[in-house]
This record gives structure tokens, sequence and C-alpha cells, in this order.
């Protein structure tokens, strides 16, 4: 698969927040090939004959599954050969800026930093590795505040040492210059749109935030991300529809509303594509915990 045909996800993980952490058992995998602007940490027990895809390397994996993906790295997780209907999987999220340079080039941080950079390449850690760190991440979810903090950091720390990790993507020739190069337009543009996606947007507000022509930034904002400004706008609506959904008991109808949507069968067509089911069949089908630090 190539990015062309990987899905941008745009995850509910606010600004204001360090990391989430969502931990299921389920019995199959049905979230389609997608990248987001997160790194994520993701741990598959006992899923043997499941098939992994991280840019472009495919690869059938074993009881213990552990990658690290940087951020727009394309991956998906598939049924494949995978008979087991007890799959867990714990999935660890976090924002670029959460460690920062000026942090990470700490000489007691180097491991990490290096860990970091690799990530861009998709990084498989060894079954030994996942033996010894499971436990942690497995309890990462019941720990809140600062605690789980310190508790992320630990893991990436041993995960930063640990022995016969590999990369899995050869190159930069994967990766979209387009999507990992933001300007300063493109971040006003798209925390304009995180903070106003409840209301009525225009291309003309967002034009007016970075000041340019109406159809200067139509044009930018498609060549930057590969999407027309209502497509960024919608995806960011439904990352926030998506968290509402998993917090609240709100109904699909008012979360619609309350996500800037005024056309509920609309809203019901556009996440069945992004999601591949309904908003409800979403929120019955969701088990498990996700916690947001």
């Amino acid at each position: 698969m190539s990015q062309n045909h990987a899905i941008k996800e745009v995850t509910p993980l606010r600004e204001t927040e360090c990391f989430t952490v969502f931990h299921r058992e389920k019995e199959k995998f049905d979230f389609p090939y997608h990248y987001h602007e997160e790194y994520e940490l993701n741990m598959i027990l006992h899923a043997k004959g499941a098939q992994r895809i991280v840019g472009n390397h495919v690869e059938e994996i074993d009881e213990l599954e552990l990658v690290l993906v940087g951020p727009n790295l394309p991956h998906g997780w598939f049924n494949h050969n995978c008979e087991s209907k007890k799959i867990i999987e714990v999935t660890i999220q976090w924002h670029q800026d959460l460690f920062s340079e000026r942090f990470l080039d700490k000489n007691q941080l180097n491991f990490i930093k290096r860990m970091l950079s690799l990530s861009r390449y998709g990084l498989h850690f060894s079954s030994d590795t996942v033996k010894q760190i499971a436990p942690e991440i497995l309890n990462l979810h019941k720990t809140t505040g600062f605690d789980s903090v310190i508790k992320l950091m630990l893991i990436l720390r041993d995960l930063s040492i640990a022995k016969d990790t590999k990369t899995l993507v050869d190159g930069d020739m994967l990766l979209d210059k387009s999507l990992t190069h933001r300007s300063r337009r493109l971040d006003s543009a798209f925390e304009y749109m995180n903070r106003h996606f409840s209301e009525h947007v225009t291309l003309k507000d967002l034009a007016d935030q970075v000041n340019m022509s109406e159809v200067s930034f139509s044009r930018f904002i498609k060549k930057r991300t590969g999407k027309t400004f209502i497509d960024n706008l919608n995806e960011i609506r439904l990352g926030h529809a998506t968290r509402m959904l998993i917090e609240t008991s709100n109904t699909v109808a008012e979360i619609c509303y309350q996500c800037g949507f005024n056309n509920i069968s609309n809203f019901n067509r556009m996440f069945r594509r992004k999601k591949n089911c309904t908003p409800s069949e979403y929120r019955l089908n969701f088990s498990g915990s996700r916690i947001f630090v």
C-alpha cells in the first residue's frame, strides 16, 4: 500500500493533554490503513498470523507484537491469517512536541531521542523486549496524572536501550514531504479549525486568519495536505466526534451538531466512510478503556 491509499486520522488527543492510552480486547482488526501526526506505540498480544503494514513493509506478526510508529508514517494491522478471538491491543499516542528538542538534547535522553528519530521508519521490538515491558504497558491505563507521564517516560527509556530492535521501512522515499513539512500558516489554520470546529467555519475565515486570499489559501491547503479546506475541517470534526462517542453519553444527534455538522445523515455517511461503521455502531462496538492524560 502507498501513502495515497492511507486515510488521515485526526486523533481525539487535545493539545493540552500529554498522551492517550487505548486498552481493549477484541476479536478482529477493523481499522483502515492510516496515518496521523502523533507518535504511536502499539502493542498487540495473541494475534499470531495477523498482517502488519508499515509504509511499504508488509509482514505477518507473531504472538508478541510491539511497534513504534513516527508521525505521518502510514500503518495498519489486518486479520490476514489470524484465528484468535481474544486479541489484546494497547495503543499509546502522544504529540510530537511532548518532549521538546532542548529536553531531548540532554545527555541522559540521548537514547530516547535516537529512538524517536528512528521511529519515522517504524521500529519493531523483539519478543524478549515485549515480554519484559508488557506488564508496564498493560497497566499504564490504570495510572493517571503526573505518575502516568513518569511511567510513560520509563517505558520509553527501557525501549530505547532494548536489544534486537529493527527498522521496518527502508529510506525516506515513503514519507510524503508535504505531510511532514508544516508551515506557520498551516499550523495557524489547523489551530483555528481545532478551536472553532463546533462553529460555522468558512474558507474566508481561514484565509483571513493566515492573511491570504480565499483562492490562494484554497490552493495552499490542498497542495500541503492533499485535501480541500472542508475535507480537513470535517476530519477534525470527526476526530472530536469519536472522542465524544467514547467519553460522553450524548446522543449521536447531539454529537453531530456539537461537532459542527448540520445534517445527521451527512454525518453518518461521512463517519462510515472514515471509520467503516456508523457512529452508533462505533459506540456499541467500543470495548475497553481509553484515558487522556
